[in-house]
């Protein structure tokens, strides 16, 4: 048994609401132990064998579709690559403001290629990084009229992304421990 984290994609936005005692039941009644969850935002930090983590993304989408009646992408990372996520910090002068730095973690891991042709001009004095399957990305005045969105990451990465900002990132490291 390891710890993971699952991140939901835009949920309790809009008509998007799933409260986080039925996200918690749901990990339960799939196998999963010791499951808490962080903020109204789709934060669900759990217990499961390898081979049950393997499945909780699918299941959960299911779910949800199921008895909420909405696709919500689901992507998970392990304790040890939260660690890692936290220690590869390429911005480390934004921790001090962690609203500003925001991390995405993306379903898939981008092919090279792909990474290349993103625009670093796109959205003057925002800055972002791509390492493995995570984009680090530094809003120093803000992520609201910024161009570095998650809609345009997913086009130009052909992927799913979720997004977090430090403070939530380190809570849920902490919440794995």
């Amino acid at each position: 048994m390891s710890t993971h984290v699952a991140l939901l994609r835009g949920i309790n936005l809009g008509s998007r609401r799933l409260p986080m005692k039925e996200l918690a039941a749901m990990l339960e009644d799939a196998g999963c132990s010791d499951v808490r969850t962080y903020i109204q935002s789709g934060n669900a930090v759990y217990r499961a064998a390898p081979a049950l983590a393997r499945r909780v993304p699918g299941l959960l989408e299911q779910e949800i579709a199921e008895r909420f009646g909405f696709e919500c992408p689901v992507v998970t990372r392990t304790a040890a690559e939260i660690d890692e996520i936290v220690a590869g910090n390429p911005f480390p002068e934004a921790a001090a403001e962690p609203k500003t730095l925001h991390v995405g973690f993306l379903r898939d891991r981008p092919e090279k290629a792909q990474v290349a042709a993103l625009d670093p001009h796109r959205s003057p004095l925002d800055a972002f990084v791509v390492r493995g399957s995570e984009i680090y990305v530094h809003y120093p005045k803000g992520s609201a009229r910024s161009k570095l969105t998650p809609q345009y990451f997913d086009s130009r990465l052909e992927t799913t992304s979720t997004f977090r900002n430090w403070r939530t990132v380190l809570t849920l490291q902490e919440m794995m421990r």
